[in-house]
């Protein structure tokens, strides 16, 4: 079967590409940016792409069209689908129909965590010899790639809210049909799709609604609105988790005052059951870590082997990433892009750097921070970043010097990338650490910035000789 994609580099259809690609499917696919990695990644798998959307794609019609959530009415390609009839469907439709229909899903959801916690939960079934198959919005340092086809049954995925296809605005995770499902958080978020946070309680509990009663749905059980979410009805057993201390959840955790999360007590109905010794991070990354571990536990898995795989993994990339050091400078890359999101890895750092310097780099780029709706709460989960640098470009949209000034002296605004590598160069000294974050490229910032510290340590080495 020939297979299309349309908008074929984001990371979900890349990924949909890959299993598409391994089930026998001959794929081609467009996008209007096509460009490395993914487009070299694509390309390795004999997977042709064409640049663009213009309607002479379709020519020979493909057998099946897989439309992007990128797509609108309008674009040539799509009108020509239109026109000609040529069998179409959404990247979650055509999964659940090709891939998920036989296997048992485990679906992580949630605002934060879903790609850590995915990434998790498959080298836990990985590590316990269950070979499972898996599409995650990111790429796990234990794979070689953001999706598998794997083998039966067990099939990971991260469970995104985000609206299907121009043609199915329900979100993309109710495609899924799960029988384990991790409910990681839920707050605000989307607000070029969602109106409130009711809205997005209602698709949340759409999805609790066809988890079958033989499942289980793994939820944090310190957060009021997924409290809110199964209140409206639930079918299916539950095992709650939660990182808080006198939280009612079946497992929880257990940590020294002041620890940074990377070693930590497993207690489960009560008792502690082991140990986590691993290079992670944060009280988020262990919250996380919980509800794999109980996902795992409801397939199979005994908690000592998923807490053993532990010890091994190895992160994620993009994730509090550490992308060079330079001028004695620690830079890292992180997908931070909510202020909860900001606020805990910065916890999560300033546990592990004690009283070091933290230099925070921001670009506000999500569609919800581009529409200005977290610019209240960003100064506050900018907290304990001892320097900040907010990224302004022209069409953002908001007054980000606002939130600057609520920073005091701490705070510092940048309306280009290449000024912001020059400021930044100048000011930072040994054993500073820079944590960069955004859900895009930055413009190549980290690679800008450590080039541009080696510079200045070369030109002071030089000056010394």
């Amino acid at each position: 079967m020939h297979v299309h994609i349309l908008g074929i580099c984001g990371t979900f259809m890349g990924g949909v590409a890959v299993l598409a690609r391994a089930a026998g499917h001959r794929v081609t696919g467009s996008d209007k940016n096509v460009y490395p990695p993914m487009s070299t990644q694509l390309q390795a798998l004999d997977i042709e792409l064409t640049e663009g959307y213009d309607a002479a794609q379709l020519d020979p019609a493909p057998d099946v069209v897989i439309v992007g959530n990128v797509m609108t009415r309008g674009q040539p390609v799509i009108e020509a689908l239109l026109e000609r009839s040529i069998p179409y469907a959404s990247g979650p439709e055509w999964l659940s129909r090709e891939v998920l229909r036989d296997r048992w899903v485990l679906a992580v959801a949630g605002t934060h965590g879903k790609t850590t916690t995915s990434s998790i939960l498959a080298w836990i079934l990985e590590y316990a010899n269950l070979a499972p198959g898996f599409l995650i919005g990111g790429v796990p340092s234990n794979f070689d790639s953001s999706a598998r086809l794997g083998g039966a049954p067990f099939f990971v995925i991260e469970a995104d809210e985000y609206d299907t296809a121009f043609f199915d605005k329900r979100a993309k995770f109710v495609h899924y049909r799960p029988r384990t499902l991790i409910l990681n958080n839920l707050e605000f978020d989307h607000a070029d799709i969602y109106p409130d946070l009711a809205a997005i309680e209602r698709q949340f509990h759409h999805l609790v609604r066809i988890v079958p009663g033989s499942g289980c749905i793994v939820h944090n059980a310190a957060e009021p609105n997924l409290d809110a979410v199964l209140a409206m009805g639930c079918w299916t057993p539950r095992a709650g988790f939660s990182s808080v201390r006198g939280a009612d959840a079946a497992w929880s955790l257990q940590v020294d005052d002041g620890g940074d999360f990377s070693v930590f007590d497993v207690v489960h109905l009560g008792k502690v059951v082991g140990t986590v010794e691993w290079s992670m991070m944060g009280g988020h990354n262990a919250a996380n870590a919980l509800a794999a571990i109980a996902a795992a536990h409801h397939a199979g898995v005994p908690t000592g082997a998923a807490i053993e795989a532990l010890t091994q993994f190895k992160g994620i990339r993009r994730r509090m990433e550490l992308r060079g050091v330079a001028a004695g400078v620690k830079v890292y890359d992180d997908f931070a892009h909510h202020p909860t999101a900001i606020a805990t890895t910065l916890d999560g750092l300033r546990r592990s750097v004690g009283a070091e310097r933290i230099v925070a780099v921001l670009e506000p780029r999500s569609a919800t921070m581009r529409l200005g709706v977290h610019r209240e709460t960003l100064a506050p989960s900018l907290e304990l970043a001892d320097e900040v640098w907010l990224f302004a470009p022209p069409d953002l949209g908001w007054d980000a010097a606002a939130v600057v000034r609520g920073l005091g002296e701490r705070g510092h605004l940048a309306n280009d990338v290449e000024s912001l590598v020059t400021s930044l160069a100048g000011r930072l000294r040994a054993r500073d650490h820079v944590l960069i974050m955004s859900n895009g490229g930055f413009g190549g910032l980290h690679g800008k910035l450590l080039a541009a510290l080696e510079s200045r340590e070369t030109a002071a080495m030089t000056r010394r000789s």
